[in-house]
């Protein structure tokens, strides 16, 4: 859409993602895609939590990867909602998130991996998640290095490869989540509720 209506012109140079996303109407789409995502990614990060939860990882490293988590997709709205020739500083931070601690969760997550009886997918799940994290690193220190050259159309490349590469690292959730039954949100009350529920009920006795 952004070649189309003249926004970028890749004959000129290869193109960031966030340029094909800066001016309207595919700015708009942007954002919304992203914010959606961002959604889906927060379901997809609290899924996985309880999940290891489950399985008795119930360890800071699992806490530290739901928080990892969360801001990874904070940040991905935070991208769509703040285009770079609006709010760059803002449109960088969220890029921060969404790229830096996103390849942090999911280094994380492999980590993990080993940590989580039973482990689904057999023995090549860990290692996929190993050598794509370990190509995500590869491909964001490329993205900052070749922008730091000036060689803004290679730096792009990598930034696309990068985002393709996260999103092949969340589709492959899709082997641990074969496997879940159900899920199920239940609300309970609190101890601070419950007590003076009993003392309510106490004082009803009493006073018959």
């Amino acid at each position: 859409m952004a070649v189309a209506n003249g926004s970028v012109n890749i004959t000129e140079s290869f193109p960031y993602i966030s340029t094909c996303g800066s001016y309207p109407p595919q700015s708009c789409i942007f954002g919304q895609v992203l914010n959606i995502g961002a959604l889906l990614g927060v379901v997809i990060c609290c899924l996985k939590y309880q999940q290891l939860r489950d399985y008795g990882c119930n360890s800071h490293l699992n806490l530290a990867g739901l928080i990892a988590g969360l801001f990874c997709a904070l940040g991905s709205s935070v991208v769509g909602n703040f285009q770079q020739y609006n709010q760059l500083e803002t449109h960088l931070f969220g890029a921060f998130l969404a790229f830096v601690v996103g390849i942090l969760y999911f280094w994380i997550q492999a980590v993990l991996t080993y940590q989580a009886k039973p482990r689904h997918g057999g023995s090549w799940i860990g290692p996929l998640r190993f050598c794509l994290s370990a190509c995500g690193t590869a491909l964001l220190i490329a993205t900052c290095a070749l922008f730091s050259l000036g060689l803004d159309s290679e730096s792009a490349y990598c930034e696309w490869a990068l985002a393709m590469d996260l999103f092949l690292l969340f589709g492959l959730f899709a082997v641990d989540f074969w496997h879940v039954g159900s899920c199920s949100v239940h609300v309970q009350y609190c101890m601070v509720n419950r007590e003076i529920l009993d003392i309510q009920a106490s004082t009803q006795t009493l006073s018959l």
